[in-house]
């Protein structure tokens, strides 16, 4: 028997097996329960898969895993999110095809997820470039243009000057593209915009229904936005014609002593012959195009605007005559883009005022404004009111609403953040969007049964100066036929976004083969919906988000069965990032992104999986570190070297007693993602037996199966070297005894520089370990009480106490 530990041998050896043998091949078993598994998956880049693809495929690969040794049938699919700028910017560097490209991507790809050891059903593998699954994007699009959710219109967008493309709201991050970091400005155009916000009451509510993490739920909420209060119109002076403004605080109208509108409303273009220094105002308008939504939302910053010289509103309630100013600091994205300047218990409006020597009337007992504004009005009662004097806030809100509702001048109403969904790209590699435009019939679908629409090959695919896509050079695709009056027509040029194909990928891995629906009926009832999906959490408004609305739309229309529900996902979980050294975050530009290729050719893929999930809790960030690789190398030897000690012999108690919690604490962390204190305690219980001359088959098989999930490879191997000569994939999950659970332990106090910040049970006479620092370091009361400050000194007293200095 070759007693040294070989894991490149040992690696190919079983994913040379577990390919041939189909071991993944996930089937509907109607007899057996089912687990869909799912990652989000990879944009296949040239930069080949990075460490951070590995934290979160390794985890939901033991959660599959632990699933079949369940019982269950498990799918745990893979493919390849390929549209989108990346590749169309790479490919015009280089100046090759980005269909090229991609291929050689996703075939590297393929081989760096085979060579993990993920236990992936690859005959459900696609690319979202594929013809065949874009046949059935661009179907869904149909849908929604049917269904009066999908439209074109005029839009102020975000416009990358980089890539030359708009961008959705949760595309430009601190006032700029996250895509390439280029400068964003406000540019008109024609787009392609989906109704999200017709679904933003059943995207907050039905998070109800789902086992999401709270800090997931809390970001939909707070990004949808919605808010409760009223619509209250204000006549313009001398016109007939009301500005509207919504506002959470009815109860504040009689303090309103201005109206501020943002620099693109519309009642300044109407009323410019009006408005007597409109050549200011023009001026002012033009800066506040120049700024982002970032530098006008700056709080830190002096409020700026102009008044809008012969322009007057009168207020609903008291008649009185307000002047109206044109500020930057109220946006058309939010509410009417109109606001009523409350500037006594407002803080921005306070600031404005004070620089504009504007009133400030406090309508709230108890109110001292002439430091700032005084906020918290909810337990105070209202002056200053008229009839609506000595009233609560609350019953002030209503009443004064009531008031508005009966004179026509209001009523209650819901506002959101949420903006509609700008869904065109004017680039090249993306799905085309199925739509054909005719001058005498209008924007026209492409009949269904001449789908796809497939994406030409041209040679020319650089981004147009004035802003159209490179498809609109190609006139012999543009030009084509109107499907309702046969007359001359021209095919949409823009292109779907990235996130296009993203939307619905977890349906089509239920039937990938299907040419003739979105999915078969049955299948989806026995896969749908997902039971687990774990993604990063810059994806929580993005793609979780867009999915969510596509399944509700699809659910509508009855494109996937009714029994499923409107949810598309039961769980979804997220993890942290890995950083480079130092704790700075990856990226290509700093050099510091790591490829897992020299480290599995190193020390094996077992070794990257296990020390991935041990790095420390998975919902974290945390820092890869050389010195933790060699270690876990060092520990998978020593597991090796372990297999040479199995014997017919029993062991002793505490061997047995040890087994028993390991199984116990593995599957419940596992069950909790708590992988890295799992994997702690798996070195736990090798100590022990290391001490042991001997080891029993009962124990080393247990142990074996508990650990496979982790290491799947080296599991593989050493279950064979016990004489099995089947796979261990669907080898039952072992039992623990609840007796043999219970041992003496020892409570231990953990201090943080000095005070008391929670406890741990630990077995009497326990020895300070790495194993127990990383249980210590993982409890939620300690990672809060550490809120990220590094560790100076960790000191275990043994059955005393454990002391950390920060």
């Amino acid at each position: 028997m070759n007693t040294e530990y070989q894991p490149q041998k040992i690696e190919q050896k079983w994913q040379k097996f577990w390919e041939e043998n189909q071991t993944f091949a996930a089937s509907e078993e109607l007899e057996k329960e089912k687990f869909y598994g799912l990652i989000e998956f990879p944009y296949p880049s040239g930069d080949g898969l990075h460490t951070g693809h590995l934290r979160s495929n390794t985890a939901m690969d033991i959660i599959c895993r632990k699933r079949r040794m369940e019982g269950k049938q498990v799918l745990y699919p893979i493919g390849f999110d390929s549209f989108g700028l990346p590749t169309e910017n790479y490919a015009i560097k280089k100046n090759r095809p980005p269909q090229e490209l991609t291929q050689e991507n996703i075939t590297t790809f393929t081989r760096q997820l085979k060579e993990a050891g993920f236990s992936f059903d690859w005959n459900r593998s696609f690319s979202t470039t594929d013809p065949e699954y874009y046949k059935w994007t661009q179907w869904i699009f149909i849908q929604m243009f049917k269904h009066d959710l999908a439209y074109k219109t005029a839009e102020t967008i975000n416009w990358c000057t980089s890539c030359k493309i708009g961008l959705a709201n949760e595309e430009v991050v601190n006032g700029v593209c996250e895509r390439c970091d280029g400068e964003v400005v406000k540019k008109e155009k024609e787009q392609w915009i989906l109704r999200i916000t017709k679904y933003a009451d059943r995207l907050i509510d039905d998070l109800d229904q789902v086992d999401f993490l709270e800090q997931i739920k809390t970001q939909q909420i707070n990004w949808i936005g919605r808010s409760q209060g009223a619509e209250v119109d204000f006549e313009i002076q001398g016109e007939t014609e009301k500005l509207r403004v919504f506002t959470t605080r009815p109860d504040t109208l009689f303090g309103a002593t201005f109206m501020v509108v943002a620099p693109e409303h519309k009642i300044l273009e109407k009323y410019k012959d009006k408005i007597t220094n409109w050549s200011e105002v023009e001026d002012y308008i033009k800066q506040a195009k120049n700024k982002t939504d970032i530098e006008r939302l700056d709080a830190s910053k002096d409020k700026t605007g102009i008044k809008l010289a012969g322009l007057e509103v009168i207020n609903p309630v008291n008649q009185a005559k307000l002047p109206i100013f044109a500020a930057d600091y109220v946006m058309m994205t939010y509410g009417t883009g109109a606001i009523m300047a409350v500037p006594a218990h407002d803080q921005r409006d306070w600031e404005f005022a004070k620089q504009f020597e504007l009133p400030i009337i406090p309508v709230v007992s108890g109110s001292d404004v002439t430091e700032k504004a005084f906020v918290e009005i909810e337990q105070g009662k209202m002056i200053n009111s008229g009839e609506f004097d000595g009233m609560s806030s609350k019953e002030c809100s209503e009443k004064i609403t009531e008031f508005l509702a009966e004179k026509s001048l209001g009523k209650f109403a819901t506002n959101y953040k949420l903006r509609d969904w700008i869904f065109s790209r004017q680039r090249y590699w993306g799905e085309p969007i199925p739509m054909i435009n005719c001058q005498k019939c209008g924007w026209q679908t492409v009949p269904e049964d001449q789908l796809p629409v497939e994406l030409p090959d041209i040679t020319d695919f650089q981004p147009t100066e004035d802003g159209q896509s490179p498809l609109a050079k190609v006139s012999d695709w543009v030009n084509t036929i109107c499907p309702k009056c046969g007359g001359e027509a021209q095919r949409e040029t823009d292109v779907m976004p990235n996130w296009a194909g993203s939307n619905w990928y977890f349906i089509r891995y239920a039937d990938v083969k299907n040419d003739q629906a979105l999915v078969d009926a049955d299948k989806a009832k026995y896969w749908l919906p997902v039971d687990w999906y774990n993604g990063g959490m810059e994806h929580t408004t993005l793609h979780l988000l867009y999915s969510r609305f596509v399944y509700k739309f699809l659910y509508d229309i009855k494109a996937v069965p009714q029994e499923l529900g409107s949810e598309p996902y039961k769980k979804r979980t997220a993890h942290g990032m890995i950083l480079g050294e130092g704790g700075i975050k990856m990226s290509k530009s700093k050099g510091n992104v790591i490829n897992p290729d020299i480290y599995f050719e190193k020390y094996g893929a077992d070794t990257i999986r296990l020390y991935e999930m041990f790095m420390g809790p998975f919902d974290q960030s945390i820092t890869w570190d050389d010195q933790g690789v060699v270690g876990i190398y060092r520990f998978l030897n020593r597991v090796w070297e372990l297999k040479n000690k199995v014997t017919k012999a029993d062991d002793g108690k505490e061997a047995v007693q040890l087994l028993n919690q390991t199984i116990k604490k593995v599957g419940d962390d596992i069950e909790n993602t708590h992988f890295n204190t799992a994997v702690s305690q798996l070195m736990i219980l090798v100590k022990v037996l290391e001490k042991q001359e001997r080891i029993s088959e009962k124990t080393w098989h247990d142990f074996v199966l508990i650990l496979a999930p982790f290491t799947p490879h080296i599991a593989e191997e050493m279950w064979s070297v016990l004489g099995n000569k089947n796979t261990l994939t669907h080898e039952k999950w072992p039992e623990y005894d609840e007796k043999l659970i219970k041992s003496e332990n020892k409570t231990l106090a953990i201090q943080i520089n000095g005070k008391l910040r929670d406890t741990i049970d630990l077995a009497i006479d326990a020895e300070d370990s790495e194993e127990i620092k990383q249980q210590v370091l993982s409890l939620p009361k300690i990672i809060k009480a550490l809120d990220g400050k590094e560790v100076k000194k960790y000191i275990h007293i043994k059955n005393k106490i454990i002391s950390i200095v920060v």
